[in-house]
């Protein structure tokens, strides 16, 4: 996601059969990391990431107990969609509304979990603990500091609910009929697999909302030459878009490099 890579590409050849570069992929890194740190480099920021997952999970249940949704009767009949799509659309502002709050309770453990694990890039130890980490980010940055790419994150949140729940609910609507015996089956899945295709699409915003986790804050992973100091996140979004990055990370196995294979001499 940073940008960060040690390891040359390799030549590799694609469906056509027409030579490519490749970057290292998932275990390819792994490897180098357990070379140069030991396996415990393998679980840089894993502690503040469980304290993260677990507020998430905290928070989540409080906010259902506090504000529970109103039980309202499966519907799925095509006569039904105006009711339908009514109950869809409140059970996704009540998992929206757990989701932001969640989101927002869990974001400071997310940064450090970030930067602990881009000081991999510098060799730098400013973030060793959760504690020392929190006592510096409010020394240096104040409040904001636990906030930075907060925006991005939680308007991907938002993007995905809503387009991953009303397209499994159109799809089980108008595409799945009643009288088919599997019907059930089919629309328990179709959630899964929407969730699926929608998280490739609203990638960019976890990726912004990451990278600016780690901007300018005193690891080499934020500052230029391996980034530029953004100003914002939309600075951030642009600058990604503008170099065709915007979905930089976002597969652990076969890696195009950004490059064109044309410019290397892989004859």
């Amino acid at each position: 996601q940073v940008g960060h890579e040690p390891l040359p590409p390799t030549v590799g050849r694609n469906v056509l059969g027409r030579k490519v570069l490749y970057l290292p992929g998932f275990f390819t890194y792994a490897r180098h990391i357990v070379e140069v740190d030991g396996k415990r480099g393998l679980f840089r920021g894993l502690t503040p990431r469980l304290i993260s997952s677990t507020l998430s999970t905290i928070t989540r249940g409080s906010v259902k107990k506090a504000f529970p949704l109103e039980d309202m009767e499966h519907v799925s009949n095509k006569d039904d969609v105006k009711t339908s799509l009514r109950k869809v659309v409140q059970e996704t502002s009540h998992e929206m509304m757990m989701q932001c709050v969640s989101r927002v309770v869990s974001h400071p453990l997310h940064v450090i979990s970030m930067r602990c694990m881009v000081q991999f890039v510098g060799r730098e130890v400013k973030y060793s603990g959760v504690f020392s980490a929190i006592g510096r980010i409010f020394k240096e940055e104040g409040i904001l500091g636990f906030f930075v790419g907060l925006v991005p994150h939680i308007l991907g949140d938002v993007i995905f609910l809503w387009c991953c729940n009303l397209l499994a609910h159109f799809i089980n609507t108008y595409a799945v009929d009643d009288n088919f015996s599997q019907a059930s089956v089919i629309r328990s899945y179709t959630k899964f697999v929407m969730g699926i295709a929608v998280s490739m699409l609203t990638y960019p915003f976890l990726l912004v909302g990451d990278l600016m986790a780690v901007n300018n804050c005193g690891l080499r992973a934020g500052l230029p030459p391996y980034a530029p100091v953004f100003t914002s996140w939309i600075h951030c979004w642009r600058h990604l878009s503008a170099q065709g990055q915007l979905f930089r990370g976002s597969s652990l196995l076969f890696r195009r490099a950004p490059i064109p294979a044309t410019s290397f001499p892989i004859d």
